[in-house]
């Protein structure tokens, strides 16, 4: 009681002796540090805080990598590993979504089959290039179309085709082959090449897909983008090795590649005549 805590007891001062080119003088004290309450691990120290390092661009020793297409791309991966809580919790630590707000309702839609109001979000994205609306709009709708023949709503196919198809004005051809599914339904409807699994799960996600390739890459991030990123370094690396003699089954993620003199052939296996 009214003593000095043991947590708060004077700190040491502590004499260096002189001598060395390379020594403090001796009347300069170095300051004992006192150890943190809690225990400090090397993860603390290796931990990425975006407060204190702040809102980066950029990040690499050459400063030429996005930061937030870093953090979609390796998001887009966890999701497409399987990994799906790990990707969520990465894009709430980050702060970066994978996509937007409209484009995540927009797929959402498309997976859920609401062909009507997917079509009315897809105006909402901001696509600048009106032939990608209208592509898309196009695979939206024809999938509408199909949907409804099998489930032999004629009127109601007929009315998608007159007035939501043909008015786009593209794939004219393939509009023909749709109104002869109309009246020849058995030949078209059910082995059409978009309509293979038209009223299942699946053909939904066919149409994502499809979607996905056809947006650009900022606004729906392509599947295994990050897979052919580090499929092109190795590649590079491979190329460059001018003594390469080994399987790309051998090629490892965790040093740059190259092989040394001692993977050129030495030894003479058969002699031809």
């Amino acid at each position: 009681m009214g003593g000095i805590e043991e947590s708060e007891r004077p700190l040491k001062r502590v004499k260096v002796p002189s001598g060395g080119s390379n020594s403090l003088s001796a009347n300069l004290s170095l300051t004992e540090l006192r150890e943190p309450a809690s225990g400090f691990s090397l993860r603390d120290s290796m931990a990425w805080s975006p407060s204190s390092q702040g809102d980066r661009d950029a990040i690499g020793s050459k400063g030429i990598i996005k930061r937030p297409e870093f953090i979609k791309i390796i998001t887009r991966a966890l999701y497409s590993l399987g990994y799906s809580r790990s990707g969520d919790l990465l894009q709430k630590e980050s702060g970066i979504s994978l996509h937007s707000t409209v484009v995540d309702l927009f797929r959402q839609q498309v997976v859920d089959g609401k062909w009507d109001e997917s079509v009315d979000t897809l105006h909402r994205i901001g696509l600048s290039d009106e032939y990608i609306v209208k592509s898309a709009s196009f695979m939206i709708l024809e999938q509408k179309f199909l949907e409804l023949l099998k489930k032999e709503k004629i009127k109601d196919a007929l009315y998608t085709l007159r007035n939501e198809i043909v008015p786009l004005s593209i794939n004219v051809s393939r509009v023909h082959e749709l109104a002869a599914y109309i009246i020849f339904p058995s030949s078209g409807a059910v082995s059409g090449p978009s309509s293979q699994d038209a009223a299942g799960s699946k053909s939904q996600s066919a149409i994502l897909e499809k979607l996905q390739k056809l947006f650009p890459a900022a606004i729906m991030i392509p599947e295994k983008r990050l897979e052919q990123l580090v499929e092109q370094a190795l590649d590079v690396q491979r190329d460059a090795c001018a003594y390469h003699n080994t399987l790309d089954s051998e090629l490892s993620l965790y040093s740059d590649h190259h092989c040394g003199t001692n993977h050129i052939p030495s030894q003479t296996l058969q002699w031809t005549f």
